[in-house]
């Protein structure tokens, strides 16, 4: 039995299973660990966004009973 028109049969698969091979080691690890990474800097994104509205809110605040204290003053000033 002839085995010879076997080897470019032969050859032709190792060649396709060494190029999978080496895209599979290219590819990220996990493109679900990659995406939970992503959405986690998102959500610490967003908290920290929602600390700065709140900062911001509670200086608007402060600054608008500087306000009204100052009308009020003049107010009972004349």
């Amino acid at each position: 039995m002839d085995l010879t028109p076997l080897i470019p049969v032969v050859a032709i698969i190792a060649f396709a299973a060494v190029r999978i091979a080496r895209l599979r080691a290219t590819r990220p690890e996990s493109p679900v660990a990659d995406v939970a990474a992503r959405l986690e800097a998102v959500e610490r994104g967003i908290q920290s966004l929602q600390q700065e509205l709140a900062d911001t809110q509670e200086r608007l605040d402060f600054a608008e009973r500087l306000l009204s204290k100052a009308r009020e003053e003049r107010r009972i000033g004349t």
